[in-house]
């Protein structure tokens, strides 16, 4: 006769919600430190909904689907921005741990509010104003001088959402199809020299990381590429910017990863683009290029485990996005790829190819910018089907 076991402590249950590739490297990360992760997939056949055993399909702004899915976690975070802050508060009220918090949340979610806290901390924004209509808009541009930018406060992302308006007479577009509870923010046009992403990393306790301030490089307002650490930034500025996205973090008491996008004038002073708070493109250089990555960090603060180094490893980083284009069959392309640069490391999504799509990435690493960057280029460029780049 055997003698019934006591059964194991039980592993920690993180609820991701969102199905995309940022819930797939997650769930990468979560093998390791022995988390189950529990999937909200917008459909069966989404990135990580391809890779996580623990699937739910359902809608993210059903609150029914939302509460019955936190169920049993041990927190719930985010893939994306979009589940609605009131769905999210009631889960906090019914005791269900959520990180972010939705009042954190709530600044990445509504370019509108984020403005104003921002400023209202007196970090830099660019000058901006809520305009209810063209006319507010088009005062607004005779002021700042045109062109200008706006954009929706709501659902923009990858550029969409957002218009470069070169006059008066473009003013109206912005409005054409505004949803409900959506408002429009104009902004001044920064002609700035070049981008940078500030990624910090908080725990609900306190502690607090900075990853290595990155250069990114949009096309059409999508990230194509990443230089970590950005090149020729000085160290002074360096650390201002690491300081000023760990203030962000600590004023807003966000709970894990925070990117905030940052405009860089060309006189060498930034001002804050963008918010988010969830592992970022402009992060992904750390799985292959720093001590811990943003996903592992993310995750252990989600969980308020000590967080983990996030120096770099090698002198140059460089993360290419792969962009859907003439290649369909990605992993047979790999065969070229892995031939010609044994250091190369690559991450493909589980998406199929469209034009434009980000189905993947490459990130490459060594101690000169030049070799470095020039393999990352090529082998993301022959995964788009230009042999020849």
């Amino acid at each position: 006769m055997t003698t019934p076991t006591s059964p194991g402590p039980r592993p920690f249950v993180v609820g991701i919600i969102g199905g995309g590739q940022l819930a797939r490297m997650m769930y990468e990360a979560s093998i390791g430190l022995g988390v189950d992760v529990r999937l909200l997939a917008e459909g069966p056949d989404v990135s990580a909904a391809g890779v996580v055993h623990d699937v739910t399909v359902g809608d993210h702004t059903d609150p029914a689907t939302v509460k019955a899915f936190a169920v049993g976690c041990d927190a719930v975070t985010f893939d994306h921005e979009h589940v609605p802050a009131g769905l999210l508060r009631e889960l906090e009220d019914s005791g269900v741990v959520v990180r972010p918090g939705p009042a954190a949340l709530l600044h990445a979610q509504d370019k509108a509010v984020m403005r104003e806290r921002l400023t209202a901390l007196g970090l830099p924004c660019p000058a901006y104003r809520v305009v209810p209509d063209a006319a507010a808009l088009v005062a607004f541009g005779d002021e700042q001088g045109w062109p200008v930018i706006a954009k929706t406060s709501r659902g923009g992302y990858d550029g969409k959402g957002v218009w470069k308006l070169a006059s008066a007479e473009d003013a109206d577009l912005p409005f054409a199809g505004l949803a409900p509870g959506v408002q429009v923010v104009a902004e001044e046009f920064v002609d700035f020299a070049r981008e940078l992403s500030a990624l910090v990393v908080r725990s609900p306790s306190g502690q607090a990381v900075a990853y290595p301030v990155s250069e990114s490089v949009q096309r059409d307002g999508v990230c194509v590429e990443t230089v970590t650490p950005a090149p020729g930034l000085d160290p002074e500025q360096a650390v201002a910017a690491e300081l000023l996205a760990l203030t962000v973090a600590h004023e807003l008491e966000v709970v894990g990863l925070l990117a905030v996008e940052l405009m860089q004038r060309r006189d060498g002073s930034v001002v804050v683009n963008e918010l988010a708070m969830r592992p970022h493109n402009t992060g992904h250089w750390t799985i292959d290029g720093a001590h811990t990555s943003q996903f592992e960090n993310h995750l252990r603060a989600v969980l308020d485990l000590p967080l983990g180094d996030p120096a770099t490893r090698a002198p140059w980083t460089v993360m290419a996005n792969v962009l859907g284009g003439a290649v369909d069959d990605l992993p047979s392309a790999l065969l070229h790829c892995f031939a010609r640069d044994r250091r190369l490391r690559v991450q493909l999504y589980g998406k199929s190819v469209r034009p434009g799509r980000k189905v993947g990435h490459v990130t490459t690493y060594g101690d000169d910018l030049d070799e470095t960057r020039k393999r990352a280029r090529h082998a993301a460029a022959y995964l788009m089907g230009d042999p020849d780049a």
